[in-house]
């Protein structure tokens, strides 16, 4: 329970620092959807690990209900967290998330209908995924990527990388620099 509370603690902390329009820890705590569902995931994936499925599915959906906001009970969730404008957001059983992360509205983290057993994406570190995005199958997306709103990414992605568009484009940063540069100059 102690460990609980203090990842909470520091998910809400860490929502504080990097919204500019969280006044104080007690807005997070008392207004932060994306708050709410990492305690509601916490607890039914707890309880996922204990193997009280029903009750972790139950939770899941007790939480789904007040936030808009779907994360299965089985998706591994890491440190600090950062849902930003949650609503319609889905993380699916096989998912994982690694440690400070973004993730905005609209995203899903799900299956292509066509795995079995591992069937959703997992997450490195520090990557912030746009609004809008589909992250789907059983891929592996790098550290410190960024994914830009509305890419449908299906495949793979190294550490370092930017993601944007349908069907994805990976570009290095020099290289968005660059074209940002060219389109300006037009």
């Amino acid at each position: 329970m102690r460990k609980l509370l203090k990842e909470l603690y520091e998910d809400a902390k860490n929502i504080q620092r990097k919204d500019p329009a969280a006044i104080n820890i007690w807005y997070v705590l008392f207004l932060y959807q994306g708050f709410h569902t990492l305690v509601f995931h916490r607890i039914g994936h707890f309880l996922y690990r204990h193997k009280l499925f029903f009750l972790a599915r139950l939770v899941s959906q007790i939480g789904r209900f007040f936030t808009g906001i779907e994360i299965h009970p089985g998706a591994k969730i890491g440190r600090r967290l950062f849902i930003d404008h949650g609503m319609g957001i889905v993380i699916g059983e096989t998912a994982t998330i690694g440690n400070d992360c973004t993730i905005y509205h609209g995203v899903t983290l799900g299956g292509t209908g066509k795995d079995k057993n591992k069937r959703h994406p997992d997450l490195g570190n520090n990557v912030m995924v746009g609004c809008g995005a589909k992250i789907l199958g059983p891929i592996k997306i790098g550290n410190n990527v960024k994914i830009g709103a509305n890419a449908v990414v299906v495949k793979a992605v190294e550490d370092n990388s930017t993601i944007v568009g349908i069907p994805r484009k990976g570009y290095r940063k020099t290289k968005i620099i660059f074209s940002l540069h060219n389109f300006l100059m037009k």
